[in-house]
């Protein structure tokens, strides 16, 4: 019996582990599906069909906050140890958070003719220099510098409407950001206010997707407005728990 139980628990096994590694394929398949929406909203962006591309990088975002707890729950490193998941993520950040907002600052006009290239350029190298770090992502679950949300940055000044002028000057603001070295929390890996975090992050995915839907027709804007809690809260938190931090590792000094 011993014997025929081994011959029985040997197939199953090989079956299990079959699946699990079909299943961490599957999870980088879901990860790489971002290039294939960037490069939709970018013939989307060519063809002057905006709230296309902003819906196409919405889904692109929301597969990128997801994508990562679905990894480490089935435990995808182990089971394609030779494979680098965390270089295909951030492949596809820079497609979907920098070069395809970069072509919609271009194409959509939000910035002076006369200074549209010099911008599109900052940002592009900024975010190289960005993404390029060692400390790009911490261990104790921050980023290093604004990380590259360009995405949401030009869909707020897209709907916004406000001076060409004004939208330079905030993308400079931003590009400035990258380079100073202030944490930024992790927003699905952060233990700072987590549950706060992850529940009005939720909230906001929420509205922005009702205010990509809208461009279609009237953006309401006191639910455009009323979006901004989320990102300043965000920024506010991110800057308090750096200053925080710094100040604890100063005293411990």
């Amino acid at each position: 019996m011993a014997y025929r139980s081994g011959m029985i628990s040997q197939p199953l096994s090989v079956d299990c582990e079959l699946d699990a590694v079909v299943g961490a394929w599957l999870i980088h398949l879901y990860t790489a599906s971002g290039v294939v929406l960037g490069f939709l909203a970018v013939t989307s962006i060519t063809e002057q069909a905006y709230q296309r591309a902003f819906l196409l990088l919405f889904v692109a975002t929301v597969i990128d906050s997801t994508d990562g707890f679905l990894a480490r729950r089935f435990r995808v490193s182990e089971k394609l140890p030779w494979f680098n998941g965390a270089l295909l993520d951030n492949l596809v950040d820079y497609l979907t958070y920098v070069f395809v907002p970069v072509l919609l600052v271009s194409y959509a006009s939000l910035v002076p003719v006369s200074v549209t290239v010099p911008i599109c350029a900052a940002m592009l190298l900024a975010s190289a220099y960005g993404f390029s770090q060692s400390a790009a992502k911490t261990d104790d679950h921050f980023f290093t510098g604004f990380p590259s949300y360009w995405n949401i940055v030009v869909f707020y000044l897209y709907i916004a409407n406000w001076p060409l002028v004004i939208n330079a000057v905030v993308l400079i603001v931003f590009v400035i950001l990258v380079f100073v070295p202030l944490k930024y929390i992790y927003r699905s890996k952060t233990v700072t206010l987590r549950r706060t975090t992850i529940t009005l992050g939720i909230v906001w995915t929420a509205i922005i997707l009702v205010l990509v839907l809208q461009l279609s027709t009237d953006v309401s804007r006191i639910l455009f407005w009323s979006s901004f809690i989320f990102p300043v809260y965000y920024l506010l938190v991110s800057y308090f728990t750096h200053f925080r931090l710094h100040r604890v590792g100063a005293d411990a000094e």
